[in-house]
Order: C-alpha cells, then structure tokens, then sequence
C-alpha cells in the first residue's frame, strides 16, 4: 500500500454507533470471554502466526508454503468453512515477460439452506503474499499479523454460528437478511518494483474484474459476488505499538464507531493487554492511572465531517471503484518498520497484536449477532489454557 495523498464516553458512543444499522451488542461477560491466540501467536512456534513469518512473495515457494498453510488451517479448524481459490496470472516487471501465478484464497460460511445470491457477507481481508525487496523481507505487520488475526477470530465465532443457525432452524428460510462471513486472503498486493496501477494490486484487481462479471441467478438478491458484499474490512500494518487509525470513509463511518464502541467497552473493562491501565501495569504503578490512547482516534467524528479515504492505495481499491463499501483498518502514519528489514516478528508489538485479534473477533460477533450463543464456560476454560493442540511440532 502507499499514499496518495478528547473522547466521547462510552455511553455516548453507543447512542452513535447504534444509529445506522440494526445491530447486536455482545455483553461484557462475552467480551471477557473470547480467547487469547496465547502461543498459537508465538512468534517461532506459534501454530497461526509462525508459519506466515517468512518471505511470501507472489510465485515463489514461500508463498505456495503460506497459502498452503492458510489452507490447512481452515481445512482443519473450519470445517464447515467453503474453501474457492481464485486463480489468475500477470507479467511483471521483473519476470522477463513470464506471467507469474497469483492465487486468492477465499473461504466462506453462509446460513444453511440459504441460496447463495440472497447472502450479504462481511469480509474480512488481507493480503498474504510479501515484498520482493529489501532481501529477505518478512512483513510481520505488512500482512502477516492481519492474516493470523483474521484466521483466529473466524474459529472463535464459528461454534457460535452453528449454534445459532441450529437454534433457528427451519426459521432460516424465513430471514429478511440472511447474513454470511468470508474471509478473503489476497495474493500479489505488494508492487514488484515501483508501486503503479500496473504493478500492485494483481490479486485484488483480477479478483474484483472477476465476481464483477460472475452473475447470481436473476431471482437472487444480490446480483455478484461484489454486491453480496456488504462491508469489506480490510486490515493492513496492524501489529505495531500505538497504532492511530483514522475514519477513511463517510459512507462506513457508522461501523467505525460502532468498532469504536468496542474498543472502549474493552478498556473500560481492562480487556487491552497493550494499555497503561492494565491490571498488570497498574500493580506496577501502585494503581496510578495514564491516559488511555486508543486505537480508533476519531470515535467522535461527525458523520458529515471530512474524510481522507482516497489517499491511501490498498487492495480495497479495485472493490471500491465497483461500489462495494470499505472499512479500512490502517493506522496513520505508517508503522516505522514500514517496508524495511525491521518488519519482522521480534518487531512486532504482540500486546497490540492480541488486542486487535480481540477487536476484530468482538466486530464479527457483533455484526452476526451472535450475542447469547457463546458456549462461556467452555470458552473460559479456553482463555485460561492458552496451549493449543494445533502446534508446529
């Protein structure tokens, strides 16, 4: 990607976010509730994260060995998950006229029983493949975090979902607005020389030609894939210490906040292992609070104020130029580690790391209204025990 160009309370928040879409609040026992990736996110052993820590760029076998790992996990861990890869090729600029392989993964889960042109899904994005220069370059936050997040909250809401959809029932067939879940991993997003509308983008771009063109019966509600589409979160150099994220679009400003509400919910409640006012630092301070920085600066942003969602181009941009509506969780400035050696695993913020897995994970939960299908117990007795049998042996 490159660059084109005080507080509410909670309460107050709330009122906000809750304005523009029906929308499901998960309670503070669910938000205490979700558990930590502890060491799947090792960043040497870790299950989820360790193996997307390597050089990935598009065509080469690091790359092949992170797709298939993405792959596996969702074999394994998601079951009932549709796994689609979206093949395509391009010349660059430095294949000496070959094309080169670039390969989306795509994973979904819908209702059952629910025609797949009457779904609207929320996506959930990132690109997988790494820069070809500087040598040897791993991008820990530049995807490899995002897509280790993005993989630990689909399993932790997925229990969740078949509980639900069970508890309906034959009442599925009776939704107003059946929703889905897809988890979309792009290939190719990093320039292989010098970033132009040529040279980036290659996944992102035959993707969104593609389902532009991939028609849904006529009777279906949604007429592409890109119009099933309802909200596209793309995350981006997330993993980094003291991120700002900004509201990029008017139109999505909405889901901003109501993100933002989480966020707040779960530092109020001291959920957010990178805050000053954690549990474990406090004791340190003898309990003396710091100001509490926030992930999600413009909670408070006017809906009709102004917005810089054209000065940052990412994979959302060939979805975007075809309608479908952009959440970008991006943090402004950069990361300083952007697109050098440093942008590895031992320079990762994992306390930050987990806090966003946890803030997408309460996002999603939301968004499927999911509240009240938690199995709690079995779910604290996960967050206590932070080993995972699914480990790199």
């Amino acid at each position: 990607m490159v660059f084109l160009t005080a507080l509410a309370p909670v309460a107050a928040l709330y009122v906000l976010a809750t304005t523009a879409a029906a929308y499901s609040t998960v309670s503070y026992e669910t938000l205490e509730s979700f558990p930590s990736p502890g060491d799947e996110f090792d960043i040497k052993k870790g299950s989820i994260l360790a193996p997307i820590l390597r050089p990935r760029v598009s065509g080469t076998e690091g790359n092949v060995a992170v797709r298939q790992h993405l792959v596996d996990f969702i074999k394994t861990q998601l079951p009932d998950w549709t796994i689609e890869l979206h093949n395509s090729t391009s010349i660059t600029p430095v294949s000496k006229g070959k094309e080169v392989p670039f390969v989306n993964i795509i994973a979904t889960r819908d209702p059952p029983n629910v025609k797949t042109g009457d779904v609207g899904r929320l996506a959930l994005v990132a690109h997988y493949d790494s820069k070809l220069t500087p040598e040897g370059f791993i991008g820990a936050t530049d995807s490899a975090a995002p897509c280790a997040m993005i993989l630990h909250a689909a399993r932790s809401i997925d229990k969740a979902l078949t509980k639900k959809w069970e508890a309906m029932g034959d009442d599925l067939d009776g939704l107003d607005e059946p929703k889905g879940v897809q988890l979309l991993f792009l290939d190719g997003e990093e320039a292989f020389v010098s970033w132009s509308d040529t040279d980036s983008l290659y996944g992102a771009r035959a993707l969104a030609q593609d389902w532009e063109t991939s028609f849904h019966p006529a009777t279906s509600t949604y007429q592409t894939p890109l119009d099933s589409i309802d909200l596209f979160v793309l995350l981006d150099l997330l993993g980094a210490a003291n991120p700002v994220v900004p509201s990029y679009f008017k139109t999505t400003h909405w889901a901003y906040k109501h993100m933002a509400v989480l966020e707040h919910r779960m530092r109020e409640k001291g959920l957010f292992k990178s805050s000053p006012n954690h549990a474990s630092k406090l004791k340190m301070r003898n309990n003396k609070k710091r100001a509490e920085p926030y992930f999600l600066v413009d909670s408070e942003k006017a809906d009709h104020g102004d917005f810089i969602g054209g000065g940052i181009a990412d994979d959302h941009i060939p979805f975007m130029m075809r309608g479908v509506e952009i959440l970008h969780m991006i943090p402004t400035p950069f990361p300083n580690q952007w697109h050098e050696k440093e942008d590895d695993g031992e320079h990762l913020h994992m306390e930050s790391v987990e806090d966003w897995t946890r803030l997408v994970t309460a996002f999603t939960a939301e968004w499927m209204e999911l509240e009240g299908h938690f199995d709690l117990k079995e779910q604290r007795r996960a967050a206590l025990d932070e080993k995972s049998e699914f480990m790199i042996p």
